[in-house]
């Protein structure tokens, strides 16, 4: 599979949703980490995200709008025992839990599964950096075409992962009512050099009206020492 152009991916629809890249620097020396979020409703674009000791979370940027967080109001990052883990919900703290208790990301979210805002069936994806061993883990689970008497579960794993290359899965394939789920596998991205530049393509990339937040992070393979890069269009 030929990676292609992040930005062109990015653009290629108005609506992607939530999205997850990871991968490794074109120098091989740093894996990638990026995750958006996007909205159309008052409450959706209400957000910010926050840095934590561990990840960051979502907030509420103006409280008295806030409406409902059962589904908008989570931690996307928690990094443990030097693995970062990404989703688009609280099934990061399932993840986690499961992993401090000796478990896999497979065993976590096969007590999951998509978020219950009919008639969309969001589906939850989630992925794990784990650079001691040199690999990155995906997944998505979902409704079968909309289905909700039906789960269906994706997992994928990416192994020495070659320089410049990331991997990209978000939420929707496009804007539309109710909104269409991701299909296939994660799309195959090219990745620079610096922080800088991945945060930024991501940014110029999204659609302008529906971003809302970006976070980005660079882990060194050698020192760990982990940069890190947050956008909120609410500030």
């Amino acid at each position: 599979m030929q990676a292609r152009s992040l930005a062109k991916e990015l653009s290629s629809t108005s609506y992607p949703g939530r999205g997850i890249i990871l991968g490794k620097s074109a120098d091989g020396k740093c894996f990638a980490v990026g995750y958006f979020i996007m909205g159309r409703s008052q409450n959706s674009r209400n957000r910010i995200f926050v840095p934590t000791p561990d990840g960051i979370v979502t907030k509420a940027f103006d409280e008295s709008k806030m409406v409902d967080p059962s589904l908008i109001i989570y931690p996307p990052v928690k990094t443990l025992n030097g693995l970062t883990i990404v989703s688009n919900g609280d099934q990061t703290n399932t993840i986690y839990e499961f992993l401090k208790a000796g478990k896999t990301f497979e065993e976590a979210l096969k007590t999951r599964t998509f978020e219950p805002d009919a008639p969309n069936y969001t589906p939850r994806i989630s992925g794990i950096v784990d650079p001691k061993n040199d690999r990155i883990l995906l997944s998505i689970i979902k409704t079968d075409g909309g289905d909700p008497t039906t789960t269906l579960r994706f997992f994928y794993e990416y192994n020495s992962v070659q320089n410049g290359t990331g991997y990209y899965i978000h939420t929707y394939n496009r804007d539309g009512s109710p909104l269409p789920s991701f299909e296939g596998d994660p799309v195959k991205v090219m990745i620079g050099n610096d922080i800088t530049s991945f945060t930024e393509e991501i940014w110029g990339s999204l659609d302008s009206d529906n971003k809302i937040s970006l976070f980005t992070c660079f882990i060194p393979l050698e020192t760990g020492n982990t940069e890190t890069r947050i956008i909120n269009k609410n500030v």
